[in-house]
């Protein structure tokens, strides 16, 4: 699976690709498969988002996790500041990340 990410371009927070917009939860991204990069030239050339990039997540109860540890962070906010995660992070739970 192949979901997109990247930063909003007003906040700087973390935005996921949805299938038609973007989103700061994660369990709202979407599978982007073979079109990540059209969606991604798209959406930059749009500048609806900053940085855009496809990633490989895998599927899971709680929605898509990132295969690579960097995003799984930025998916859910600060590890050392639980104050300022995403509010998703209360439900998949910091075991998450790791």
């Amino acid at each position: 699976m192949k979901i997109l990410t990247g930063n909003d371009l007003r906040s700087g927070a973390v935005l996921w690709w949805t299938g038609n917009g973007w989103s700061i939860h994660i369990g709202d991204a979407a599978d982007a498969g073979d079109e990540a990069e059209t969606i991604l030239a798209t959406e930059s050339a749009a500048r609806r988002v900053n940085d855009a990039y496809a990633i490989d997540a895998e599927e899971t109860p709680d929605g898509p996790r990132p295969a690579h540890i960097k995003d799984r962070v930025r998916a859910l906010g600060p590890t050392v500041r639980p104050d300022l995660a995403v509010p998703a992070a209360e439900k998949v739970g910091w075991d998450w990340v790791i």
